[in-house]
């Protein structure tokens, strides 16, 4: 066993070097004292001599024991192989000035930063020199390629106190253009990869997840699905290549019925690696074709009769013409807002899932009574309902909305809107039975009703297919 592994374990170290110096130490201080005794008993001047070195001794030990006392006690000499005292740091804060680690992370705050450095070695280390010299940790990172340059991406962990001025300030300093930078929050710590596999798992579900998905992928962004060139001709959007078209902040991509899915972002540039996430998300929808969830609650109405709540596409259009039929034109003119002929017109937009989600209630015969639509309106959600006349003030209105609401607060909307007529009590009544903030609107006769989302998520409903209780006796899951 060596020297150093038997001090590791605490054992004394001897060695022969160390003998022999103590040795003679011994015998050079047998030989100064001594000499000492020689000159204080044969010398003229011995007992003086003697009470001054006392005087000395005693004035050395006095001032030592005041500069121990006034400047604390030091560390431990010997060498046990321990690591040294001055190197050691406690679990928890140190309390010495300048060690403010623990302060900075409690007050740390998350950003979402881009920005274009030139494309030569030395550019990103730059920029990473200046970040951390600011004390601003890197937690991902992402390169877009571009012709002339390359855009960084960062998730960045800064001090609270730094604002976003300063950063893109320091940013610039060291070589960074056309800087970018919003405040991020925990969602953004998954890694890019997980992020767009998770989507594309959802998408793959549900074709009403797709511009969910879009949005969650690229940012705060506006997409729009307009129909494909009207048979026979006419005015329409232009077709688009297969592979899409990216033209700065806009992309355009062909839609799976035939139309254009167009996507934009004014705020900031989109790039082709952006692109080409966006492409792939549209090409697996368009490979999957028309699919929504099958899965249905079965509820039992306060008199007994049950009903089947379900998602509804365009595969229901027949049935919900033929409940068009079945409502009173005061009914569908509280629910269109418009010529009560026109109503089966919007029913093929409102039924698709490449515009939002439609849940449908309907009888044990199979009949649609009642339907809900939450709508992807730009960056706004709209929730509309029809309920058939014979099938009013039995709770179904309520339940729909319900859902539809809870279906947007996990889709991440911040709110949702209603447009209604001042006199559709029923829909005032519903939209106020969700216990959420209201905010009221009317002009001309027509209200709209906005319900805020993101400051009480929780007081919405579980999402759809979750077994509720809302009309009276538990729900049941088929």
């Amino acid at each position: 066993m060596s020297d150093v592994t038997r001090t590791k374990h605490g054992r004394p170290v001897h060695h022969w070097r160390r003998d022999v110096v103590e040795l003679a130490a011994l015998f050079t201080a047998v030989a100064v004292a001594d000499g000492v005794a020689n000159l204080v008993g044969h010398g003229p001047g011995g007992p003086a001599l003697l009470v001054i070195s006392a005087l000395v001794l005693a004035s050395t030990a006095g001032f030592h024991t005041w500069w121990a006392r006034r400047h604390g006690h030091a560390p431990p000499t010997g060498d046990t192989g321990a690591r040294p005292t001055a190197d050691t740091r406690s679990a928890g804060p140190s309390g010495q000035p300048g060690d403010d680690t623990d302060a900075v992370a409690d007050t740390s705050a998350l950003w979402r930063m881009r920005t274009t450095v030139k494309d030569e070695p030395g550019s990103l280390a730059s920029l990473c020199t200046a970040l951390a010299e600011r004390r601003i940790d890197i937690l991902s990172l992402q390169t877009h390629p571009l012709a002339d340059g390359t855009v960084d991406e960062f998730l960045l962990r800064a001090p609270g106190t730094l604002e976003a001025a300063g950063i893109t300030r320091a940013v610039s300093q060291a070589g960074g253009e056309s800087t970018w930078i919003e405040r991020a929050d925990a969602h953004d710590l998954v890694d890019a990869p997980t992020r767009v596999l998770g989507l594309a798992a959802r998408t793959a579900l549900d074709a009403a997840e797709l511009p969910l998905a879009l949005r969650q992928l690229l940012g705060r962004c506006t997409i729009r699905s307009l129909p494909g060139t009207p048979v026979g001709g006419g005015r329409g959007p232009e077709p688009v290549p297969v592979e899409g078209v990216l033209e700065d902040t806009v992309m355009r991509l062909p839609a799976p019925e035939g139309g254009v899915l167009t996507v934009e972002r004014p705020y900031l540039p989109f790039t082709p690696t952006e692109f080409a996430r966006a492409r792939a998300l549209v090409d697996l929808d368009n490979r999957l074709g028309p699919r929504i969830p099958r899965g249905k609650d079965v509820l039992t109405l306060p008199e007994g009769s049950d009903i089947t709540v379900r998602r509804a596409d365009t595969g229901d259009l027949a049935a919900a013409k033929a409940m068009h039929e079945r409502c009173s034109p005061r009914t569908l003119g509280m629910r269109y807002h418009g010529p009560v002929g026109d109503a089966d017109r919007y029913l093929n937009h409102l039924l698709s899932p490449r515009f939002g989600r439609t849940l449908a209630a309907q009888t044990t015969s199979g009949r649609i009574v009642g339907l809900g639509h939450l709508l992807w309106d730009g960056d706004e959600t709209e929730v509309a309902l029809l309920i058939e006349d014979d099938w009013q003030q039995r709770g179904i209105g309520a339940e729909l909305l319900g859902r539809l609401v809870a279906m947007a607060v996990e889709a991440g909307c911040e709110s949702v809107y209603a447009v209604t007529q001042a006199s559709n009590t029923g829909m005032v009544a519903a939209m106020r039975g969700l216990e959420l903030p209201l905010d009221y609107q009317i002009e001309e006769g027509t209200l709209v009703i906005t319900a805020r989302l993101a400051t009480t998520p929780a007081a919405a409903r579980p999402p759809y297919g979750t077994g509720l209780h809302h009309l009276g006796n538990p729900a049941r899951r088929d």
